[in-house]
């Protein structure tokens, strides 16, 4: 019950007004009721209103119409000890009651909360409620708290949601940290081949925070900074400042008015980093530092995720490096052109390969395929073969001979590993003549023939036919041996650009003889141009759709010299009409 739900008590005379007023009054406090005098109890004496009000909630002060305090309810007594009867509201010591009557959020006094509301009275008379609203403000406060608190963890939780590179997510956490947690906040992270990398976050007055970063050997890191990468959290806060301040971390700050905290970053099996986070308005209380370790929790798990993408990347960046196709090694008399677009062009690998070896009589050997499937597998397959083709033509350069001698290593290796892989092949072996022209048997395992580009312009198809590699013990081999003049171009490709399926129905494969007349009257077209126009050609045929693995190898006999000659030369239009390339 509150002074407000009493009405008709006249504070003047110190009785209830009215009977009926008397008898609510009484009734919520649980005091006999107030008769009329009419009734045969009217001999009872009516209550006093003070004796009623004592119970209230809220405490009274009545105040005559000068603003001397007439009455003050026990309640207002506990509260307000200051407060009189016969004193004056303008008296030293008590005249701030009517300055802060106004404030809806109360006022500090006594290390309560309190709140005044000042209601007019009858004769000019006024009276002031006190209430004592520490609890509810606390709560209110605490409730306002939490919400920022998890408002601001939320907003954490989405901004660290998207790096995954470490430097930029260690930029994110220190940029997220000021001002929030921080004046100042510094994060290290895990030291990595004895170098440790920190960022730093600093903010002048209303700006935004400026980032930095730096590296320290990991045997010059703060005593505190290495405690906390050991998964311990330090608690000496009084050194924690001095040794940021030697650090050089704490610019702008005077580390005799500085607080600091140390929390690691939980990672996988040890801590991802620390995070230093420093101010100089008030002290990290017991919220502040749960807060502060529940933002760690939320920085280390961004961390770790970048940390384990970092590493993943450059384990799958060392492997792609060893599994895309090697451009071929420089011979006499060779001009070598290649082109290489693997289906999943995310993964730069595939399960086409090309590539070629010097031979010690001055020879090459050259070679280009297509595995079984396409991705990963597939390009780890191509890895196998080619470094079996490097071990084995050292000891056979006959082409046919070492095709055969792959179709057996690859036959054990399949077995071994249970998987069912083949290959398509052409390998061959090139050597330069006196006449400035090339020589090259090649011998076919099941794989797509050649074209050669004569000078004349003329565009012939190798007859060169074989069984696919890895499949059985002793598979039929082709070999033929074809002469290049100078100037003439022989061409090897996967069946990523004949199968290319577009067109204006999208559903057509780019075919043969599309090929064939995309590459007349290419003669003289450098092999690297060649290349690259059969790539270009192939993925206008597709129009972006989905397609296999491209690979061309093309070898141009450069003639005496063993240098291309120098010419001008243009890109020659498709044979047939624009509507005919497309139907």
């Amino acid at each position: 019950m509150t002074a407000a739900d009493v009405r008709g008590f006249d504070p003047g005379d110190g009785r209830l007004s009215t009977p009926s007023a008397g008898r609510a009054a009484a009734r919520s406090v649980g005091v006999p009721a107030v008769l009329p005098p009419s009734s045969p109890d009217r001999g009872n004496p009516e209550p006093a209103w003070s004796e009623v009000v004592e119970h209230f909630r809220e405490g009274l002060i009545v105040c005559d119409a000068d603003g001397v305090v007439r009455h003050v309810s026990p309640v207002a007594e506990r509260l307000l000890p200051e407060v009189a009867p016969g004193r004056h509201l303008a008296a030293p010591g008590i005249a701030v009651l009517t300055e802060v009557a106004a404030e809806p959020d109360g006022f500090g006094h006594h290390g309560r909360r309190l709140r005044i509301r000042r209601v007019p009275l009858s004769g000019s008379r006024s009276c002031l409620y006190v209430e004592d609203v520490t609890d509810s403000v606390s709560r209110a406060d605490a409730l306002l708290a939490e919400r920022a608190r998890s408002a601001f963890l939320a907003v954490v939780g989405e901004k660290l949601g998207n790096p995954l590179h470490p430097d930029r997510a260690a930029a994110a956490v220190v940029r997220l940290t000021v001002p929030t947690l921080a004046e100042v906040a510094v994060l290290v992270l895990a030291p990595r081949a004895g170098r440790a990398r920190w960022w730093r976050a600093t903010r002048a007055d209303d700006e935004s925070p400026t980032v930095d970063s730096g590296v320290l050997p990991a045997a010059a890191l703060p005593s505190a900074i290495a405690e906390g990468l050991s998964g311990v959290e330090p608690h000496a806060v009084d050194w924690l400042v001095e040794q940021a301040a030697e650090a050089g971390w704490l610019p702008g700050l005077a580390a005799r008015e500085v607080t600091a905290r140390v929390v690691p970053l939980p990672g996988r099996d040890t801590p991802a980093g620390v995070l230093l986070v420093a101010r100089r308005t008030r002290w990290y209380d017991d919220a502040d530092v749960e807060l502060v370790r529940a933002f760690a929790a939320r920085a280390g798990a961004a961390l770790t995720t970048a940390i384990l993408y970092r590493n993943q990347a450059e384990v799958a960046d060392t492997l792609q490096a060893s599994l895309v196709p090697v451009e071929p090694a420089g011979a006499a008399g060779v001009q070598w052109g290649t082109a290489y677009r693997p289906a999943q062009a995310s993964l730069r690998i595939g399960g086409d390969f090309y590539g070629a070896h010097r031979l010690a009589d001055g020879g090459s050997v050259f070679f280009l395929g297509d595995v079984s499937g396409k991705g990963v597998e597939a390009a780890v397959f191509t890895g196998q073969l080619r470094q079996c083709l490097q071990a084995l033509y050292r000891v056979e350069s006959h082409p046919g001979r070492l095709l055969k001698l792959l179709n057996d290593a690859l036959l054990e290796t399949t077995q071994a590993h249970g998987q069912g892989r083949f290959a398509t092949m052409v390998l061959g072996v090139v050597r330069p003549q006196r006449n400035g022209g090339l020589s090259l048997t090649m011998a076919g395992g099941g794989h797509l023939p050649p074209l050669v580009l004569r000078n004349s312009g003329d565009v012939e198809t190798v007859p060169l036919r074989g069984m696919l590699i890895g499949v059985v013990p002793d598979p039929r081999i082709g070999e033929v041996t074809v002469r290049l003049a100078a100037g003439e171009t022989c061409l090897l490709y996967s069946d990523g650009v004949t199968e290319a399926r577009g067109g204006r129905r999208g559903d057509e494969q780019f075919g043969q003889d599309r090929l064939v007349h995309a590459v007349t009257a290419c003669q003289r077209m450098p092999a690297p141009a060649l290349a690259e126009r059969i790539e270009q050609i192939t993925c206008d045929w597709l129009a972006h759709g989905d397609h296999d693995d491209i690979a061309v190898l093309a070898l141009r006999a450069t003639g005496p010299g063993g240098r291309p000659r120098r010419h001008l030369h243009s890109v020659p239009a498709m044979a047939g009409t624009a509507e005919e390339r497309t139907s």
